[in-house]
């Protein structure tokens, strides 16, 4: 559960760290301890909660999981969620990752689907001139990671949403078509929902939380809140040529309906032909003179074909049939 615990001092890795040995490391002057956690239990969180002085509520949600996007203060850390998301075989896949923030320390426990943060670290540690402002670039780092794990999974959606729409105006609509645009439509509701709160906890992270990240820092947030507005702007683009798409699937189901119903409605009236002639010889009548004339009966043989046929003609030429 505990993937990586290293210590940093002046934007330099001076090794990892046990956790119970947190507490010491921390006493050094311009030092502090990323701890990345996946699928921490309580008794873990319990612990970290003793070496950070975390807030009992904030390792709670932590514990808990499946919650919603959001930032919350408590004394002088902060306690963030954040939901990832990544395709796997063409379905999208979303995770949590919350974050612990204070002005030494940062923590990270990510819960269901979501990649591993062993490249940001690399990233970062290549950069010891900004590893050197401390936890608030970590952080950063991070929310980037998250963020541009986003367009992947927009260019996927865009792919699926593309062969989807080409099944459409190719004039081969079926249940599968109708079944593959809701259940885009509904993993777009949620990509949506895990990215809008990004762009208020960025504004806050900005605004109200200069203890925590330094001043220097608080720009980069910036950029994390201008791809977001980009994303949501794809996805809002998205969700209104999905519905358009809906639309356009249901007038062909509509239309072709339409043909099947002119198509029996024609050969409905060319057997209404014979129906009528045969009903009407059909009366059993005593007298009816024309059933005593010798070519009466390939007359009317010949009759109902020629108007049965001239019917058809007609019809083929009005696009019924």
């Amino acid at each position: 559960m505990v993937m990586k615990c290293v210590a940093y001092q002046n934007g330099v890795s001076i090794g990892d760290v046990t956790i119970e040995d947190i507490s010491e490391v921390l006493k050094r002057e311009h030092t502090f301890v990323w701890l990345g956690l996946r699928e921490a239990n309580a008794a873990l969180l319990a612990e970290i909660q003793k070496e950070f002085g975390l807030h009992d509520l904030a390792i709670e949600d932590a514990c808990a999981a499946h919650q919603r996007p959001k930032i919350e203060e408590y004394g002088e850390s902060l306690f963030m969620v954040l939901h990832t998301a990544h395709l796997a075989k063409e379905q999208v896949e979303f995770g949590e990752t919350h974050i612990f923030l204070g002005p030494r320390f940062l923590v990270t426990v990510r819960h269901g689907a979501s990649r591993s943060h062993s490249k940001v670290r690399e990233r970062c540690e290549a950069m010891p001139q900004q590893l050197a402002k401390g936890p608030g670039f970590v952080l950063y780092s991070i929310m980037d990671f998250i963020v541009d794990n986003y367009i992947p999974v927009i260019d996927g959606l865009q792919e699926r949403f593309d062969v989807l729409e080409s099944a459409i105006f190719a004039y081969r609509p079926s249940r599968q078509t109708i079944e593959g645009l809701y259940e885009l439509k509904r993993e777009l509701l949620q990509l949506e929902s895990a990215i809008n709160p990004v762009i208020d906890i960025c504004n806050e992270l900005m605004r109200f939380h200069g203890g925590v990240i330094p001043k220097d820092v608080l720009v980069y947030f910036r950029d994390i809140a201008d791809h977001i507005k980009r994303i949501d702007q794809a996805i809002h683009g998205m969700r209104e040529m999905l519905l358009a798409a809906m639309q356009v699937h249901l007038t062909f189901e509509t239309v072709r309906q339409n043909e099947v119903v002119k198509r029996l409605a024609g050969w409905g009236a060319i057997l209404a032909i014979p129906t009528m002639v045969f009903s009407w010889y059909g009366m059993n009548f005593r007298h009816m003179p024309e059933l005593d004339w010798e070519y009466s009966y390939p007359a009317v043989i010949g009759g109902v074909a020629l108007c049965s046929l001239l019917l058809y003609l007609r019809l083929k030429k009005a696009g019924w049939l």
